[in-house]
């Protein structure tokens, strides 16, 4: 990163209030519908000393995803999708963390969807670091990977007269996080008398 400073070294939680993890897949081959998990928690380590001390892990609660159609959503929360009932987290966690360029981070990992566990890789951009109004130290990421859904045995589909699926194969996901670092530590995910504007 372009001059992390000490002061990035340390723990550090994502604030779940301006923090999206959501994903995009393609309905009936034509339009694109994008959702997001409402409900995250999740923490990291920095050392830029030694970066394989670096670490993060993610936490999704699977009932929480959102697509802005109540049908839709608690179709993804049967069976025939994530199965919210009987696996009811996604969970990611890092194996190694590398820093490829000026701001620029490839985060390894495992990804356990269902009962499936599966190595990804998550290009992250560094967007940058603030101290806001509330005396938080704030840093942000962006980034996106593209999976096949059905890796992870989300395999349900309905072909299409015309030719092709109605759910597409390949799902982009789609993180934007802002995390706030722990003073003496503590947890600040809930932003210290922050409000969630």
């Amino acid at each position: 990163m372009t001059e992390p400073g000490p002061h990035l070294n340390g723990d550090w939680d994502l604030d779940p209030a301006h923090t999206r993890i959501g994903f995009s897949a393609k309905h009936a081959m034509v339009t694109t519908v994008r959702g997001a998990f409402n409900d995250v928690t999740g923490s990291f380590h920095v050392d830029f000393d030694d970066t394989t001390k670096s670490n993060a892990e993610l936490h999704l609660a699977v009932a929480s995803v959102d697509t802005r159609n109540a049908q839709r959503d608690e179709h993804l929360r049967s069976a025939d999708f994530f199965d919210a009932e009987q696996w009811p987290e996604i969970v990611f966690r890092s194996t190694r963390i590398e820093e490829v360029g000026d701001n620029a981070l490839v985060v390894s990992g495992d990804l356990t969807i269902r009962d499936v566990t599966k190595q990804v890789t998550v290009p992250l951009e560094f967007t940058g670091v603030q101290n806001d109004p509330f005396g938080n130290l704030r840093a942000g990421f962006e980034g996106s990977r593209r999976i096949d859904r059905r890796e992870f045995g989300l395999e349900w589909n309905t072909p299409l007269d015309a030719g092709g699926v109605l759910v597409s194969e390949k799902i982009t996901l789609e993180f934007e996080i802002s995390a706030v670092k722990r003073v003496d530590g503590g947890d600040n995910a809930e932003g210290d008398g922050e409000s969630a504007a």
